[in-house]
């Protein structure tokens, strides 16, 4: 099967539709660069099965996506569809936190690149998305600032002015977030 074939046998979101794509693509990584390139492809309805097959992808081995980090970070703001942007807001934190709190990767990201990861993921927290978007963005945000200085006033600053009017779930997780850079010392 090819890629197309795969993503086309999504019939719905349902978990197990999704987990046999994954499947068959951790059997054929091969196939991984054409997925992220078509998790970018918005002109086309299928980059919402895209990402939801890479979020599979980077739960069960994050590493795949390293040889592509440059095309997904440069891709990520190019995203407006809710569907795609909470996993690959995931597969964003997911990644983050690979690199920056294991030190793993023997990648080298450019400065505009993380400037870029920064921008994209304080887009997606202020902007009007989705609450899983937004978590994993506060997520993302907590682990870039602890690799650039002024994050985490910036994130404590939006998290405090947005808590009153976000929902239970914006709330609950910005209270987390905001507890662990008061712990931290900052």
């Amino acid at each position: 099967m090819d890629l197309l074939e795969i993503l086309e046998s999504i019939k719905n979101a349902k978990r197990s539709y999704r987990d046999s794509a994954a499947s068959y693509i951790l059997r054929n990584p091969e196939l991984i660069s054409g997925l992220v390139d078509k998790v970018f492809d918005t002109a086309d309805q299928l980059h919402i099965r895209a990402a939801w097959v890479l979020e599979l992808i980077c739960l069960e081995d994050v590493t795949l996506l390293d040889p592509f980090i440059h095309v997904f970070i440069n891709g990520m703001s190019k995203l407006t569809n809710e569907s795609a942007l909470r996993p690959v807001s995931k597969v964003c934190s997911l990644w983050c936190t690979h690199y920056f709190v294991r030190n793993e990767p023997d990648i080298l990201l450019r400065p505009y690149e993380i400037e870029q990861l920064i921008s994209t993921n304080f887009d997606w927290l202020i902007e009007d998305h989705k609450v899983a978007t937004q978590v994993f963005a506060m997520d993302t945000l907590q682990i870039l600032g602890n690799e650039v200085e002024w994050i985490h006033n910036e994130l404590r600053s939006v998290l405090q002015k947005n808590a009153e009017s976000g929902t239970s779930g914006y709330r609950a997780h910005a209270r987390k977030i905001l507890k662990n850079l008061h712990h931290n010392g900052e």
